[in-house]
């Protein structure tokens, strides 16, 4: 049951640690999900949301973050170690929890063999 745990170290928090995914041209998107990422030299990924007011209204964005989250943490198993992932809803989707914790381990596969390709 630890290994399911969301800690501290799983978030990505600093305004550095965003800007150096954003700085990298990687990403996988699916119809719900949009993933950006890029390597972090751990043996764990860690995750950071990016859910604007574009996507409704306060409750709504909570519920897309909480959603996220327990989709992360559920498959942490699933997703590939050495991530840094930012994750926003694709624009128009609903929040539907079977659907992002199947979409969000495909993209991040999806993202780290764009990443493996991609020149250092």
């Amino acid at each position: 049951m630890t290994a399911e745990r969301f800690l501290p170290k799983h978030h990505l928090r600093s305004r550095e640690d965003f800007a150096r995914v954003y700085g990298t041209d990687a990403y996988a998107a699916g119809p719900w999900l949009v993933l950006r990422g890029c390597a972090n030299g751990l043996d764990y990924s860690r995750l950071g949301l990016s859910v604007s007011r574009k996507v409704g209204p306060a409750v709504v964005r909570n519920r897309w973050k909480r959603l996220i989250r327990e989709a992360f943490r559920r498959s942490q198993d699933q997703i590939p170690s050495g991530l840094d992932l930012v994750v926003r809803p694709r624009a128009g989707a609903k929040p539907d929890y079977q659907r992002i914790a199947a979409s969000l381990p495909q993209l991040a596969r999806q993202l780290a063999v764009r990443l493996r390709r991609m020149p250092s």
